[in-house]
């Protein structure tokens, strides 16, 4: 990728095992973390045995996931592990797009994270001064939904619509329960963002010994999951 435009006032900020020498680039401009509110309502961060990494280093595994969703690469020859099930070729949502990430949940865990929402507006306002051109956060709380006035997601995101900035918010469908959706705010973008068009053949050994061949073959939207947190 070319030189980082001069509208980019961001910076990478590093911590425990992230060296933005060796790990910020012309792709990953930006980084930052977030653990002022974090630590007044939960206590110190456990860093113990790489718990957690005191720095924008993912350690749950959801902020590299949804930072390849939103803007990664092209990559071929991709497969499910083993005999390269569902092969193909795998793609972010803007694969020239440029990357800038706002960690703000912590791994409590290795299963679910904790935010705040002092980290998560300070994360919203460091992003709109840095330049960012377009949020794309996964974050959000399980309903009963609340007000739009009292949470720091839905005030944030309309800060940065009221800047021009365009604010894409996960789902965070927890289905199969009906109405789990998370984030409805009118000004955000809440929508299926990808395909899946791939067959998956499984063989499966019944318990007398029949062999069968199982070849579904899904085409599968789901909702994006980008992002602003979790390193």
């Amino acid at each position: 990728m070319g030189p980082i435009p001069p509208c980019w006032r961001g910076t990478c900020v590093g911590g425990d095992q992230f060296d933005p020498a060796t790990v910020c680039n012309n792709k990953l401009i930006g980084t930052r973390y977030y653990l002022k509110g974090y630590e007044q309502q939960f206590g110190p961060l456990d860093t113990t045995d790489d718990a957690e990494y005191r720095s924008p280093r993912d350690r749950l595994g959801h902020g590299s996931h949804t930072a390849s969703t939103a803007v990664g690469s092209t990559v071929e020859h991709v497969g499910y592990i083993v005999g390269n099930l569902a092969g193909g070729t795998a793609r972010g949502g803007a694969p020239r797009a440029r990357l800038a990430v706002y960690k703000t949940c912590w791994s409590t865990d290795l299963q679910s994270g904790a935010c705040t929402d002092a980290d998560i507006l300070a994360a919203f306002d460091d992003a709109l001064g840095d330049g960012i051109h377009v949020i794309s956060a996964s974050i959000g709380s399980p309903p009963p939904l609340r007000q739009f006035f009292s949470s720091s997601t839905d005030i944030g995101s309309f800060h940065a619509v009221q800047m021009g900035v365009t604010v894409v918010l996960s789902a965070g469908n927890d289905g199969p329960e009906s109405s789990t959706v998370e984030n409805v705010t009118p000004w955000g973008v809440c929508v299926a963002a990808g395909t899946i068009d791939r067959s998956f053949p499984t063989r499966i050994v019944l318990g007398n010994n029949q062999l069968l061949t199982v070849n579904p073959k899904l085409t599968k939207s789901y909702y994006s999951m980008i992002h602003l947190t979790n390193g």
